[in-house]
């Protein structure tokens, strides 16, 4: 289960002659098992803050920590290590493997973290059978729908079990019938107990989130909670 406290996180980037302020002086709590919409226009700081959180990037300044390790101080073998173990990622271009078909896209953190090939194999056909993939098992993305390739990159996200999902804008490319079902299959994984964090522009799955962080200009300007009013 992940709990996540960031204090003080800044992350800046350097622009030709400017320097950029991605993220200004952020703090922010994350309970296990807690439903987070990320919202804001673009160049909030959104996806440089699911960036840090999935730690695909570091911060200038401030700490994180994750389920109370500070994940700040850690060598990129050690976040690499974090990130395979507990860190499920879902993107909006799904990030598959061309010449692999869908089995062998859900196997792949499976094999990278060196899972005897049994074992890949029944977890593999699990993720199928619960994603209901299975008759799909053996098509490459280009001979998948936008909703089946999204399932794929979601069992293949979750096939290592991580303690939290980052999902970054996980409905865009899909019509609004199948962004549905995507979003009832990661409340639905969410309700089971794994964290879910939702970069979205969609106002309708920001409104299914039971908490809303809204960003502007690096900073966070809102955090509103399902049936709560902002004081």
């Amino acid at each position: 289960m992940a709990q996540i406290e960031l204090d003080g996180i800044n992350r800046s980037f350097q622009l030709g002659d400017s320097e950029v302020h991605a993220l200004r002086d952020v703090s922010l709590r994350i309970e296990a098992g807690e439903y987070v919409a990320v919202m804001g226009p673009s160049g909030s700081g959104k996806s440089t803050l699911l960036n840090l959180l999935g730690l695909l990037d570091r911060p200038n300044a401030g700490h994180y920590r994750l389920e109370g390790r500070d994940v700040t101080t850690l060598s990129a073998d050690e976040q690499a290590a974090v990130r395979s173990a507990r860190i499920g990622f879902v993107f909006q271009s799904f990030h598959l493997v061309p010449r692999l078909t869908a089995a062998e896209n859900v196997a792949l953190p499976l094999m990278l973290a060196g899972i005897p090939a049994h074992e890949r194999s029944t977890r593999v056909a699990r993720a199928l059978h619960d994603f209901g993939l299975e008759a799909r098992a053996h098509h490459r993305p280009d001979e998948l729908s936008g909703g089946q390739r999204q399932r794929v990159a979601i069992a293949r996200a979750t096939i290592m079990r991580p303690a939290m999902l980052l999902a970054d804008e996980p409905t865009g490319n899909l019509d609004r019938a199948t962004g549905q079902e995507v979003t009832a299959l990661l409340e639905e994984l969410n309700a089971a107990g794994m964290t879910l964090i939702v970069v979205t522009h969609d106002p309708t799955m920001g409104e299914r989130a039971r908490r809303r962080v809204l960003m502007e200009d690096g900073a966070i300007r809102q955090d509103l909670r399902r049936g709560v009013e902002p004081a």
